[in-house]
């Protein structure tokens, strides 16, 4: 079977789920894009790049600069931890695209992006699914979930594509200060959390006279790679993340590393784990945190700009981690906007939890699991007084929460 059969045995409107952040397979995507007339793009923080056309709807709980702000968009307000349960409920996939290495004992790796992708994977072979392999000789072989069967893949498809690389971080003064702030409260023997960024970089970099390090972490960057060279991570720990993105020296030490372990998203993510790790410390930044205590890390302008991520995981796991701390790291006037990032009351949702339902005398209105706008309807025509849900009808259109044109 040749990709354009194995996509015309897809059915009408079919959601492919493509390996995304760092890790996008371009080019079989792009076969993919012209084989079919009308599909759902599902890619996790898609970058610059992917197809966009009419035709084409974008679906994803994290958005990336490649969907963000386009009319086409359906975001699927999430935890990450949760996401994979999506694939098994509201969002089944029928084809799951990867950026993979060669075959080698009956296996391939999935290299620097495991994330929500092994979940994917078992939801389209269970409902009859197909799964398609970009082979690219870029990819770097690391262990743990990333090793796939590779009798789980329909169809292997040649493509020697350069991943992406990080340009070296700029720490500035101020990030300099505040990342100096954030080392000061970490002790030898501390599991991190960590993203990228000047931030997160100058952080960890601080770190390299510490001894006994742990890392667990949703993605890690060369900051990592230069605690491990400095000595600072515990030898017997291996790192362990979901995902990575950084230099050609980084890939190149990730690539058949056994101290670097992969680990699916149910698992860096869940709360629950993130909290056995001792003295767990979680960074994290925000676009606005107010008096109340409360952050703003995923709108602009009441329009979303990324999303939960992970960061609602790791902080629940590192307030329940024996010793742990759940750190909100920002520049305290932000440079672009010109507006402080500290304010009385956020003036965006809040990035913290969700429900799975709002129950009132009205009735039940699911929430979880379904994209923002059908999320506002059923809350306004389900949970909401009947004297009011025109008002709100009117608010959510002007929220961008209405109904798609």
């Amino acid at each position: 079977m040749n990709l354009a059969d194995l996509c015309r045995s897809l059915p009408a409107n079919p959601r492919v789920v493509v390996s995304g952040n760092h890790a996008v397979p371009f080019h079989t995507l792009k076969l993919v894009d012209a084989a079919l007339d009308d599909y759902r793009l599902w890619v996790l923080n898609a970058p610059a790049g992917v197809p966009d056309r009419e035709g084409v709807t974008y679906e994803t709980p994290f958005v990336g600069v490649g969907m963000r702000g386009s009319a086409r968009l359906s975001y699927v307000p999430c935890r990450l931890s949760l996401v994979p349960s999506l694939f098994g409920t509201t969002m089944p996939p029928d084809l799951v695209v990867l950026n993979t290495t060669r075959p080698r004992d009956g296996k391939v790796s999935l290299g620097v992006e495991v994330n929500v992708l092994p979940a994917a994977i078992e939801a389209a072979r269970r409902g009859g699914g197909k799964v398609v392999a970009q082979v690219n000789d870029h990819v770097p072989w690391t262990f743990g979930d990333a090793e796939l069967d590779a009798d789980q893949v329909d169809l292997f498809l040649e493509a020697d594509e350069p991943l992406p690389t990080a340009p070296a971080t700029v720490v500035d003064d101020v990030a300099a200060r505040i990342g100096a702030l954030v080392a000061h409260r970490v002790a030898d023997g501390a599991t991190l959390q960590a993203g990228i960024g000047a931030v997160p970089d100058a952080t960890l970099y601080g770190l390299a006279d510490r001894r006994g390090l742990k890392i667990w972490t949703e993605m890690f960057s060369d900051s990592v790679l230069a605690l491990e060279r400095a000595g600072a991570l515990d030898p017997r720990t291996p790192v362990q993340a979901s995902f990575l993105f950084g230099s050609d020296e980084l890939l190149a030490w990730v690539d058949n590393n056994p101290r670097v372990r992969m680990i699916r998203t149910e698992t860096s993510n869940d709360p629950a784990l993130i909290a056995r790790n001792p003295a767990m410390v979680s960074v994290n930044t925000a676009l606005q945190v107010d008096l109340f205590g409360q952050a703003n890390a995923s709108r602009v302008r009441r329009r979303i700009h990324s999303g939960f991520g992970g960061q609602t995981d790791f902080i629940v796991g590192a307030l329940h981690s024996p010793g742990g701390q759940a750190l909100i790291a920002l520049r305290s006037w932000h440079p672009r906007a010109d507006v402080s990032t500290i304010v009385p009351l956020v003036d965006e949702p809040v990035t913290s939890f969700q429900m799975t339902a709002v129950v009132t005398e009205q009735g039940v209105a699911e929430v979880f699991g379904l994209d923002q706008r059908r999320q506002a309807a059923n809350i306004i025509e389900h949970a909401a007084h009947p004297s009011v849900r025109q008002e709100l009808r009117d608010q959510a259109a002007e929220l961008g929460l209405g109904p798609e044109r």
